[in-house]
C-alpha cells in the first residue's frame, strides 16, 4: 500500500529528524493492538534498527513513594546540563478493573517534561509482567534512533517489575528510604542481587537514619553474590530534592560502564538484552495463538469450569488444552 509507506517513510524520517513528535506517534503505533498497526510497526522498527543501540539504558525502581520520579528529573537535568539528550519511559499502573492508568509523570517532572533535549512517555502497563509496557524494548530503540544517548526506564516497582527492567536495561537503579529497616528485613534477596546501585534517597529529611540504612544495606550486599563478578553493587545516601548525590551517581555510573566494557561483559549484557527480547516476543506471540485457536475456545470454558469446581486438577486440563492446541 502506497499509503502505508508513506506513512511509514515519513515517521522514519521524523525520528531521525530528532522530531519529537513523529517519535510519540510512532511509539504510539508500536503500542496499538490492532494487526494492521502492529505489522506497520515491525517494518518502521526493522528500518531504524541500525541508527539504535548507542544508547546508556538505565532502570530505576523502588516502591511507591522511594521518590523516583522527583530523583529521574534531577538525574535528567543534571545530564542535559552536561549535553546529554535523555528519554525517559515511565510505565504507569494499569487498573485491574478498567484497564485505566494513572499517566502522571509529566506533572511529576514539570520542568524535565518540557525540555527540548528531553523526551518523557508515560505508558500504562496494560497488565504485562513485571509492571513494563509491552513494548517498551520497542520504545527504547526508538529512542535510541531519535538521537537520546541516555534512556531511563522506570517502572511502578512492584510485582516482578525488578527484574525485568533489569533484563532490558544496562544499569539497574534501586531506591529505598530510611527509617525503613522493616522493609529492609522483608525486602526479597532477588531485589538486592540484581542492583548495581542501592540509593537511599530523602537523606535530607533524617541523616543519621539514612546513613544508618546505608549501612544495614551495605552489609546486607556483602553477604550476597553480585550478577557481575567484576562490579560489587554500591550502596549511598541521596537527595533527589536537593541534588545531594546526583553527581555522585553519574561519576559511578561511567566507572561501572567502563569496568564492565575493559572485561568484555557490557557487549554480553547488550547481546543477552536481545536474546531475552526475541523470547519475550516468542512467548507473547504463542500466547495470542493459543487463546486464539479454535479448537482451544471451543472447549476452554468446559475444561476450565471443571478445574474451578475439582473434578480435574490444573495439570490435567492444562495438558488437554495443549494436546488441543497442538493437534489443529
Amino acid at each position: 500500500m502506497p499509503g502505508a509507506e508513506s506513512m511509514i517513510e515519513e515517521l522514519r524520517s521524523g525520528v531521525l529528524a530528532r522530531d519529537r513528535r513523529a517519535l510519540a506517534k510512532s511509539i504510539t503505533l508500536l503500542e496499538s493492538q490492532h494487526p494492521d498497526h502492529q505489522a506497520k510497526a515491525r517494518e518502521l522498527l526493522d528500518s531504524l534498527l541500525p541508527h539504535a543501540g548507542r544508547s546508556l539504558r538505565i532502570g530505576v525502581t523502588g516502591n511507591p513513594g522511594a521518590g523516583k520520579s522527583t530523583l529521574i528529573e534531577r538525574f535528567g537535568l543534571a545530564l542535559i546540563a552536561r549535553g546529554h539528550r535523555v528519554a525517559v519511559l515511565a510505565i504507569d499502573p494499569s487498573s485491574s478493573l478498567h484497564g485505566g492508568s494513572i499517566l502522571g509523570d509529566k506533572t511529576r517532572m514539570e520542568q524535565l517534561s518540557v525540555h527540548p533535549a528531553a523526551f518523557i512517555r508515560p505508558s500504562p502497563s496494560g497488565g504485562s509482567l513485571g509492571g513494563v509496557a509491552s513494548r517498551t524494548r520497542e520504545a527504547m530503540l526508538l529512542c535510541e534512533a531519535a538521537g537520546f544517548d541516555v534512556l531511563i526506564v522506570e517502572t511502578m516497582g512492584v510485582g516482578q517489575s525488578e527484574g525485568v527492567v533489569a533484563s532490558m536495561t544496562d544499569v539497574f537503579v534501586l531506591l529505598h528510604l530510611p527509617n525503613s529497616g522493616d522493609e529492609l528485613q522483608a525486602m526479597k534477596k532477588g531485589v538486592l542481587e540484581l542492583a548495581d546501585f542501592v540509593l537511599v534517597n530523602k537523606s535530607d529529611l533524617d541523616r543519621v537514619a539514612a546513613e544508618r540504612a546505608e549501612r544495614q544495606i551495605a552489609d546486607t550486599l556483602h553477604f550476597l553474590q553480585p550478577v557481575e563478578p567484576a562490579w560489587r553493587p554500591e550502596v549511598y545516601t541521596i537527595s533527589a530534592l536537593t541534588g545531594d548525590g546526583i553527581d555522585k551517581l553519574w561519576s559511578r555510573i561511567l566507572v561501572y560502564r567502563e569496568t564492565l566494557q575493559s572485561t568484555g561483559k557490557w557487549d554480553k549484557k547488550r547481546r543477552n538484552q536481545a536474546l531475552t527480547w526475541m523470547w519475550q516476543i516468542v512467548d507473547e506471540a504463542l500466547h495470542a495463538r493459543f487463546h486464539s485457536n479454535a479448537a482451544v475456545q471451543a472447549q476452554l470454558a468446559s475444561i476450565a469450569e471443571h478445574v474451578s469446581n475439582g473434578a480435574i486438577s490444573a495439570h490435567v486440563a492444562a495438558t488437554r488444552l495443549l494436546t488441543l492446541f497442538d493437534s489443529d
